[in-house]
């Protein structure tokens, strides 16, 4: 396996330090405070080990985010077992550190049964193979990246990205409010359905967000713009696997008061809508 992609693995993968307490740590990549999508799947995760029945996986999770994490020390994730049904296990889990909550978190899940079915169309955009990576946007716009990010954002990804409307990031003109992108992991993964919902609850972070802010021609980089996760909802329908290509269709309905409002859908190559999400962050431009 690659090693990018193994220590995302180890990333997902908690110490368990009680019956319903667990340690999750944050890579040393030199950022500020902790990226969302890792407290979502960390958070997940912890959930996940205290359903007992395998064939339970989750349906939904709705998450709020309340303090910048710190990545130079561990998150502990408690969590409540508040219910198990016949059909459903509900789970809340707390993520602290320094005793105060930074994170907390809804999650649902349920035993595989069959229903009436109906899905929107997967969006019509190119196939990945002709899309533009998240590597070769970086390597073409290399002269753009500020020297204090440069280090992070060129080291080898574990997750492969490519992009149906490629942009520059770290220069961005005025686009509309949405996106495209195809995802997969960059090497096989294990056959563990839990394991492909954690990592999927980890990039639906990536760039949703962004998707908000791509009609104003803000980067992410802005010294007066103030960005950050708020809240965070996702629902899982189908079976899928995160080592395939996943299409990654995003769009921005609103932003206003100081906060944007996106939503995503995941799809199978095949056209099947394996995944939603919905996300409200915060977005202020400060006067320079």
């Amino acid at each position: 396996m690659r090693p990018e992609l193994k220590d995302l693995l180890e990333l997902l993968d908690l110490e368990q330090i009680e019956a319903n307490l667990f340690r999750g740590v944050s890579p040393s990549e030199g950022w500020q405070r902790v990226y969302g999508g890792q407290v979502l799947g960390q958070a997940l995760m912890a959930a996940s080990r205290t359903v007992a029945d395998a064939s339970r996986t989750a349906h939904s999770l709705h998450g709020y985010f309340l303090r910048p994490g710190d990545t130079t020390i561990p998150i502990i994730y408690k969590v409540d077992r508040i219910r198990d049904g016949k059909s459903f296990t509900t789970r809340r889990v707390v993520a602290l550190q320094k005793g105060r909550a930074i994170f907390n978190m809804a999650a649902s899940f349920q035993v595989a049964e069959a229903g009436l079915e109906h899905q929107f169309d997967m969006p019509q955009v190119k196939p990945p193979e002709a899309c533009q990576s998240y590597a070769q946007l970086r390597a073409r716009y290399a002269e753009d990246i500020p020297a204090d990010y440069k280090a992070s954002v060129t080291r080898p990804q574990p997750i492969d990205m490519r992009f149906a409307e490629p942009f520059n990031e770290f220069r961005p003109e005025k686009m509309p409010p949405f996106q495209h992108c195809w995802i997969k992991t960059v090497d096989t993964m294990p056959a563990d359905a839990r394991l492909h919902q954690c990592l999927l609850a980890y990039a639906s972070d990536m760039t949703l967000i962004d998707t908000a802010a791509r009609p104003h021609g803000v980067a992410w980089t802005d010294d007066n713009f103030q960005v950050a996760s708020l809240d965070h909802a996702m629902w899982f329908h189908r079976p899928f696997r995160t080592d395939e290509w996943l299409l990654y269709a995003q769009d921005s309905p609103f932003a206003g008061g100081g906060r944007g409002l996106s939503r995503g859908s995941f799809y199978s190559q095949s056209g099947q809508l394996i995944a939603s999400v919905a996300q409200e962050g915060l977005m202020r431009l400060h006067q320079a």
